[in-house]
């Protein structure tokens, strides 16, 4: 039934429409996009009902409405689930001496911890860059010419007039080219305890013994420091 309202005709459809509220939501969703439909259905003019291209497309938007909020909500249970199964498998590492990728070198009570890098091509010169908590170059190391290969770097802890560094966690950056001049990718990996375990949104973080943090997924192997370490040492990265 229609009334009149400021001379014009307002069907009971058209008001049902112009009432409806979604509280607390800018958007519809799959549910409120169903009742719009139904409720057009049910109140559509029998003299001009809706035509059958117009339905078939609104079907259309729905179903595709539903299949991306299936979608959605699957990849966020699949997200949800990984990080608690990374979460548990990273709980067990609590208390394990790990290697994983990662840039930072910690300095404490005289002890510095090791960087390890490796070279997959001919380095005709490099650079080691160390940085403080605050991000200023404090040292920088010529690591000379190399041979692709495992390396380690152990700083002294002192910065570039030979003065000892407070104790801290640092960071590293490395150059290096080959011998063609062009720049030569070099990866770094650090060692330590782990102590902790830290999660930001989705992704696991190993807090290790020392201040450092690493990412979970970065892991490579678990490391015993009992055992000998067999990684060829950098003795002229010190000279």
């Amino acid at each position: 039934m229609a009334t009149a309202v400021d001379g014009n005709i307002l069907g009971r459809a058209e008001q049902e429409f112009g009432s409806l509220q979604v509280q607390g939501k800018s958007d519809l969703g799959k549910e409120d996009f169903l009742t719009l439909l139904v409720a057009q259905l049910s109140h559509q003019d029998p003299m001009n009902p809706m035509d059958d291209k117009e339905f078939v497309s609104q079907l259309s938007e729905f179903s595709s409405l539903e299949q991306l909020t299936n979608i959605s909500t699957g990849i966020d249970e699949m997200n949800n689930s990984t990080g608690r199964q990374e979460m548990i498998s990273a709980v067990s590492f609590i208390g394990k001496d790990v290697r994983a990728g990662g840039y930072g070198l910690s300095k404490a009570d005289e002890k510095v911890s090791s960087l390890y890098f490796t070279i997959t091509e001919p380095v005709a010169n490099g650079f080691i860059n160390i940085y403080d908590p605050n991000m200023n170059l404090v040292r920088t190391e010529s690591i000379g010419t190399k041979q692709p290969g495992n390396y380690e770097y152990q700083w002294d802890g002192n910065d570039y007039q030979g003065q000892d560094m407070a104790d801290g966690v640092y960071s590293v950056a490395m150059y290096a080219e080959g011998l063609d001049g062009n720049p030569v990718l070099i990866s770094t990996e650090v060692s330590g305890t782990v102590a902790g375990i830290q999660t930001e949104g989705t992704t696991q973080y190993l807090r290790l013994s020392d201040g450092r943090i690493v990412r979970f997924t970065d892991v490579k192997e678990v490391v015993d420091n009992s055992a000998t370490n067999t990684t060829d040492t950098t003795t002229d990265a010190t000279e």
